[in-house]
């Protein structure tokens, strides 16, 4: 299997490189890039079968480069130092990551999983919906596979999401909703976490949306659609303070 290494840091390629090649066996580096767009370049020209990426680069981060792409036939495993807002991304749509330091198994693992994923199904049928969530979050708007197709919604316009088991609703200005067939948890990794807060189990709002806070036995906040969502008790201290950094 050919691979590549996109890298900023030469320290950190040359590490990747070594551990390849001592416990990832039939997997070959053919070259390394430092950026995203020699990154590019080198993927057009070798085509290979794994391309290892480093999320945050100067000049286009690793995001920037798949979205060059009009079809991805490659599998990605994506490498970072941080565990921030990305990798939430990442792991909504269920793709390998791997952390700095890397761990020698944990890279054996994502290896193996994109041998069986070349193996069993297209490489561009994993990636392509995260591509697009990524190019709609860049725009502001999220993309809601509904039971007619799909809707493309703003997130400005989202006033709360509610959980119903491993569905969840939408509710948007003018009295719109739609229903998900994803649970409250993935949308509450993939939404910007300084806009959208987990007042409760059952319960996602946009902050920028809250209307008032109301204290009649417990604790809720009326919204700007009308509806009242209850902050759970433990809660109610980490929402005060994001409605403060809110300014």
């Amino acid at each position: 299997m050919k691979a590549i290494i996109i890298d900023d840091e030469k320290k950190g390629r040359e590490t990747l490189h070594s551990l390849i090649g001592s416990y990832c066996k039939g997997v070959e580096v053919l070259e390394m890039a430092d950026n995203a767009n020699t990154g590019y370049e080198l993927i057009q020209k070798h085509s290979p079968d794994i391309v290892f990426l480093d999320i945050e680069m100067p000049n286009g981060n690793g995001f920037y480069l798949l979205e060059k792409f009009d079809e991805i036939k490659f599998q990605i495993i994506f490498t970072t130092a941080y565990e921030h807002y990305a990798i939430k991304a990442i792991k909504f749509h269920a793709l390998d990551y791997l952390l700095k330091p890397i761990d020698i198994d944990e890279l054996r693992i994502a290896v193996d999983n994109a041998k069986k994923n070349i193996q069993i199904t297209p490489a561009k049928n994993r990636y392509s919906e995260f591509v697009t969530e990524r190019k709609l979050l860049a725009t502001g708007r999220i993309a809601l596979p509904i039971k007619e197709g799909i809707v493309y919604l703003a997130i400005s316009d989202i006033v709360r999401v509610e959980s119903d088991g491993s569905y969840s609703t939408f509710y948007s200005m003018g009295d719109k909703k739609y229903v998900v067939s994803k649970n409250l948890g993935e949308y509450e990794n993939l939404l910007p976490v300084s806009e959208f807060f987990r007042s409760h189990k059952s319960h996602l709002i946009n902050i920028k949306k809250v209307k008032k806070f109301l204290k009649t036995d417990g604790n809720f906040v009326e919204m700007e659609d009308g509806s009242v969502v209850e902050i759970s008790r433990r809660k109610k201290d980490n929402f005060f303070q994001l409605m403060n950094d809110l300014g």
